[in-house]
């Protein structure tokens, strides 16, 4: 397994400074955020990423997934093109899209799940063409790919090297089927991990992130299971701490020490 870091929660840093809070967390690269705000977006996508992939080898890091808008889902987006492009050309192996959402008001489960479909059809040769291949995260709450079975229905049929499965631990364990079931499931397509521990109180519809270890994921089994499917892809610590930048970086060293120290027990 590769280990990397979300940079959502780095936002504000410049690239030789999150460089330097990925060599102190003591991970191989990044999960880079390309949202607007952040040093890569998707106005210059095409021309900056290579440059900061460039910058990235130079250092002994790797950047093996971006992770797009919330709300880039299809072909049509104006930048999907620069997104695809700009990924190909950095040597960028996955990249994560936005989030579907069902609506009570909306259209039915079923024609959601086709319409979805639909757009990764567009993706998918994007995806032929560039290189990158196009991701879905499964993410609790009405998301369409919420848990593995939900993300089959979107998935199943395509061809694996050009789309993949991105499974969150956290979001599992608050809506997902048990664990080592869950990326069974998926596992033809699972391409990138996301850990992240999560806890779901009274009156909260989505779940909270907690430190790993103290939320509702069997990390054993986990690391268990992806040890089973022979999993050498790229890991994801979110980290997702609602905690100053410096704090974060702290926590996400903790997190690496955690991961690191129950793999050395199985």
């Amino acid at each position: 397994m590769k280990f990397i870091m979300f940079t959502k929660h780095l936002q504000g840093l410049e690239i030789p400074e999150i460089m330097d809070a990925l060599k102190s967390v003591g991970v191989e690269g990044a999960d880079l955020c390309t949202r607007p705000g952040y040093p890569v977006n998707p106005d210059n996508v095409d021309k900056e990423l290579p440059k900061v992939a460039k910058l990235f080898e130079k250092e002994g890091l790797c950047i093996p997934l971006v992770t797009t808008p919330g709300d880039f889902l299809s072909a049509d987006v104006d930048y999907a093109e620069r997104m695809y492009a700009g990924c190909g050309e950095a040597g960028v192996e996955n990249i994560k899209l936005g989030y579907w959402h069902w609506k009570a008001d909306g259209p039915s489960y079923w024609e959601s799940v086709d319409m979805i479909r639909k757009d990764l059809e567009g993706l998918t040769k994007l995806s032929e063409k560039y290189g990158p291949k196009t991701c879905i995260h499964n993410h609790s709450g009405h998301d369409m790919g919420l848990n593995s079975c939900g993300v089959m229905h979107l998935v199943k049929g395509f061809d694996p090297r050009h789309v993949g499965v991105f499974a969150d631990t956290g979001h599992l364990s608050i809506c997902g089927e048990p664990i080592d079931m869950a990326l069974d499931i998926v596992q033809d397509y699972l391409s990138v991990m996301a850990f992240k521990d999560l806890m779901r109180y009274p009156g909260d519809r989505g779940g909270s992130v907690v430190r790993m270890g103290k939320g509702f994921v069997d990390w054993e089994t986990t690391l268990k299971s992806l040890k089973k499917f022979n999993f050498d892809g790229p890991v994801s610590f979110h980290s997702e701490y609602r905690e100053t930048i410096e704090t974060v970086i702290d926590l996400a060293r903790v997190d690496v020490r955690f991961i690191n120290g129950l793999l050395e027990k199985i």
